[in-house]
């Protein structure tokens, strides 16, 4: 018997035999979060993208809590405990459906719930986090401002003692879930320092205005927040989260996610590519037979499934306690640069095609353009690793 019949066949779906890293467990819930996708939101998400909303939040944050989705990585308060990998498969399922959906979840999870799970009191987890957990309450963040997104120190968000109360007075701006939220965390500036507070949005004075008239992420929920003399009791603040320590120990965690979301976007794209070139005819037979479409092909396949492996390696490395924020920063900087370069190298494969929202090239292009600015610039990631090489800081 030949050395090369003993081999397994090549998949073209799995090239370099990734599956083979995960365990029974990791592939049931990678699929089962496909499966939902694939019925809940694949039919639907281009109508929502056209018409910029996402009707059905309530009932999709419902669904996905029933899922275990929410805060899939935190224990306890009917969290899933889930692994590190666990939670990057479920994100990378969900934003190969489209980025909203995996930004729901990551905002829900990785930020409000997480800052809660970390930070907050006990009383505080009791009466937020299983409701999060199962979709009842969404969460959002609330950090950047109008004039201060990479630069959160200088936030103008003010919380001041009245007696035992505080009274909070801001703005934030382009917040996911919003104005659909029940519970947002919002940072703001105290005297003594940079502070976190969980804000119930049926607060006297906190309103939340929906951002319309977006050309990237239109399938999600994007706000304004607004505290105009919001009124909290003594109770409300994070006890356990004082400085920039707070909200950039929640952004790691959430860049996390993007990490492996940006593949499935990207893994989208790719297949599409792949169908498209087989089907299509161009000069006689299928453009995949040509040699310029298949050297495009082979290196969206390379740069894809590189991007997955460092998505595993990374998430290993987070479950083994090991993960510095300078190696998270190094996946979002390489994973989202790469998953729009795949992107944009599919839709000159479908030609015209490629524009249309028939299929999912242009909404993920699109999507990604925000993906690769939020919760870190490609210009902040790159400069946490020139920092990190060098030991010399550029930021100011």
């Amino acid at each position: 018997m030949s050395e090369s019949s003993k081999l397994p066949p090549f998949d073209p779906a799995d090239p370099l035999g990734l599956d083979e890293l995960l365990e029974p467990e990791d592939l049931g819930i990678r699929d089962t979060v496909r499966a939902w996708a694939a019925d809940r939101v694949l039919p639907h998400v281009a109508e929502w993208y056209e018409k910029g909303e996402l009707p059905e939040i309530r009932e999709l944050a419902r669904e996905l809590g029933e899922l275990g989705a929410l805060g899939m990585s935190l224990k306890g308060y009917g969290c899933a405990g889930a692994s590190a990998v666990q939670y990057g498969l479920a994100c990378l399922e969900l934003e190969a459906a489209d980025s909203g959906i995996r930004s729901l979840v990551s905002v829900q999870g990785s930020l409000a719930m997480y800052a809660i799970h970390r930070f907050g009191s006990e009383a505080q987890k009791q009466q937020w986090l299983p409701r999060m957990a199962a979709g009842e309450v969404i969460g959002c963040f609330g950090l950047t401002e109008p004039d201060h997104g990479s630069d959160p120190a200088s936030m103008r968000t003010y919380a001041k003692r009245d007696g035992t109360d505080w009274v909070l007075n801001g703005r934030k701006m382009w917040i996911t879930n919003g104005s659909v939220a029940g519970v947002a965390v919002v940072w703001a500036q105290t005297e003594d320092g940079i502070r976190g507070f969980v804000v119930p949005t049926d607060s006297a004075g906190f309103s939340a205005p929906e951002i319309k008239h977006k050309w990237s992420l239109r399938a999600s929920v994007t706000s304004e927040l607004v505290l105009d003399e919001v009124r909290l009791p003594a109770d409300a603040v994070l006890p356990e989260g004082t400085g920039l320590r707070g909200p950039l120990s929640c952004l790691s965690h959430a860049r996390y996610g993007i990490v492996w979301g940006a593949m499935g976007a990207a893994r989208s794209c790719f297949e599409a590519a792949v169908d498209y070139a087989k089907s299509r005819e161009q000069f006689g037979r299928p453009i995949g037979g040509f040699q310029l479409t298949q050297a495009k092909l082979a290196d969206m396949a390379v740069e894809l499934h590189k991007g997955i492996l460092l998505a595993h390696h990374l998430g290993r490395r987070m479950d083994a306690g090991r993960l510095r924020p300078e190696q998270v920063s190094f996946g979002k900087l390489n994973n989202v640069r790469e998953a729009i370069e795949i992107c944009r190298t599919a839709r000159t494969i479908l030609g015209a095609n490629g524009i249309s929202l028939e299929y999912p090239v242009m909404r993920h292009a699109t999507n990604l353009e925000s993906v690769l600015t939020y919760e870190g610039t490609v210009e902040m990631h790159q400069l946490v690793l020139g920092k990190a090489l060098t030991g010399l800081d550029a930021f100011r």
